[in-house]
């Protein structure tokens, strides 16, 4: 009998769960890097729309009235065009954190592909328009207001539900380590917007715009097409969410390639229709652990997005680079948070403290924040080091609360096999971090005036908060004393 060729032994070694489990993987992780990819160029124009034009060639034929704004965008021609930056950041932020808490319900109540592919098509819309400001000559302050808020709040749709999409298809043995692998899609999202809008920046901005809302709609109809909620839509092995001693992993005594996409599966094929109601705001905050998660991620994510929004200006400012040089360069703060994710996410898998994880990196993270702002600058390879230490102390605590600690808490043993806390669980966790997002830029405009090094003690402070929110309540050190979560009084939901 002839051998298969080594190819074909590759495909044919995974079930066909396996391959329906890496599908929606590679789906979501396309989907939510498209998200992250349209909300990335506003931080590379910011350095366009207000400009030392003293430094920029003018065209002869060009009647210039101000030699001081006269390559600035209005209304951002101002002096106060810092303040007017946070206010569009904000604009964006507290639109996304105020949705987000309605969204997680919405998405526990209706169809995750419909609600997903909506959120995506509209989310491309209201990019589009910002750019289109550029070409219809519009300078009006309230115009891309709006139009950010919008934007804020239709992608909300995406979390939630890509969360709770995975969750539906994978089990709790290597959480963490598949999903800080999957969460990079946040840092390649941001790296590919970067680079998109650097190629227009400084020759047609609106189209760092319009590109990549063409993209996350186009990205909208292929999830229309293409994903499948759950498992038992095309009668797949459903996931394993708890432990159980009587139940050992089918995995003990099949292939290794199969392990990392069918670990803690069980038997059952039948599709089963899912009567449980979906779980109440107050019923999801009573959840262990999620409100302690909740307020650590609003410090951790206030000083990741002052990073997304400032950090291209910050560059550009401090260490007078172009504006496509500096989108670049901050590039290398979302490769830092790739690899932070995923060594987060592995060592809480092998370590089994979750908590204890994002705690050691959020306490080397803040001094790491201040040996950045004092000799970040100092030449381009200690520039480049800096950005990717950063990037991976602070993305990485941040990633693993926003993926497997909220899938964690999304199937939690108190739920008693309601599996429809997911969606509600993670807008909550992802909601609160949004405040953090919405306030940290908007800070950041507030104070940047002032100078540099006040912004960075306001991150340091902020990151020194994150820390204390899971320190004081760290579950896990409770849980190795022997204190357990009936004890704290929470009852089963």
């Amino acid at each position: 009998m002839r051998s298969l060729a080594p190819g074909i032994k590759l495909i044919t070694s995974f079930s066909r769960d396996s391959w329906y489990r890496f599908f929606i993987l590679i789906l979501t992780f396309v989907f939510y890097t498209t998200y992250h990819l349209s909300r990335k160029p506003i931080s590379i124009v910011k350095s366009q729309l207000h400009r030392n034009c003293s430094n920029v060639i003018h065209p002869a034929d060009l009647n210039i009235t101000d030699n001081d704004t006269w390559c600035d965008w209005a209304p951002f021609d101002k002096n106060n065009y810092q303040n007017l930056f946070g206010v569009l950041d904000n604009c964006f932020l507290v639109a996304y954190a105020i949705g987000m808490f309605f969204s997680g319900m919405f998405g526990e109540r209706l169809p995750l592909r419909y609600y997903l592919s909506s959120g995506m098509i509209l989310s491309g819309l209201f990019t589009v328009l910002f750019g289109l400001g550029f070409y219809w000559q519009i300078h009006s302050l309230w115009y891309y207001c709006l139009v950010q808020a919008l934007n804020g709040l239709v992608q909300t749709t995406g979390w939630p539900a890509v969360v709770a999409c995975v969750g539906n298809w994978f089990g709790k043995g290597k959480r963490g380590f598949i999903m800080g692998i999957w969460n990079s899609h946040t840092s390649v999202g941001n790296i590919l917007g970067s680079l998109i809008a650097g190629v227009y920046v400084s020759s047609s901005w609106g189209l760092s715009f319009i590109v990549p809302g063409i993209i996350i709609a186009s990205a909208g109809v292929i999830c229309f097409l293409f994903l499948v909620e759950k498992p038992e839509d095309v009668n797949c092995t459903l996931p394993q969410h708890h432990e159980s001693v009587e139940q050992e992993p089918l995995l003990r005594n099949s292939s290794s390639n199969e392990e990392i996409f069918s670990t803690n599966t069980s038997t059952a094929v039948e599709p089963e229709e899912d009567h449980t109601e979906a779980i109440s705001f107050c019923g999801a905050l009573r959840i262990p652990g999620v409100v302690e998660f909740s307020l650590c991620l609003l410090f951790a994510k206030l000083v990741s997005y002052t990073f997304l929004y400032w950090l291209p200006l910050y560059i550009a400012n401090v260490a007078h680079f172009d504006p496509k040089e500096a989108g670049d360069l901050s590039t290398l703060f979302d490769v830092g948070g790739i690899v932070g994710g995923i060594l987060a996410g592995l060592i809480s898998d092998y370590s089994g403290g979750r908590a204890t994880t994002c705690c050691a990196m959020l306490i080397i993270a803040a001094p790491m924040l201040f040996l950045y702002n004092k000799i970040g600058q100092n030449g381009l390879p200690t520039t480049i080091g800096m950005l990717l230490w950063c990037g991976a102390l602070v993305n990485g605590p941040y990633a693993l609360i926003t993926t497997a600690v909220s899938a964690d808490l999304g199937t939690h043993e108190c739920l008693r096999g309601n599996s429809r806390a997911l969606s509600t669980v993670t807008a909550i966790i992802d909601g609160t971090g949004s405040i953090g997002a919405a306030i940290g830029p908007l800070l950041a405009g507030l104070i940047s005036p002032t100078g540099w090094n006040n912004v960075f003690y306001m991150l340091i402070a902020a990151d020194v908060l994150a820390f204390e929110s899971i320190m004081v309540y760290n579950i896990e050190v409770r849980g190795w004393c022997g204190y357990t979560t009936r004890q704290r009084g929470f009852k089963e939901i």
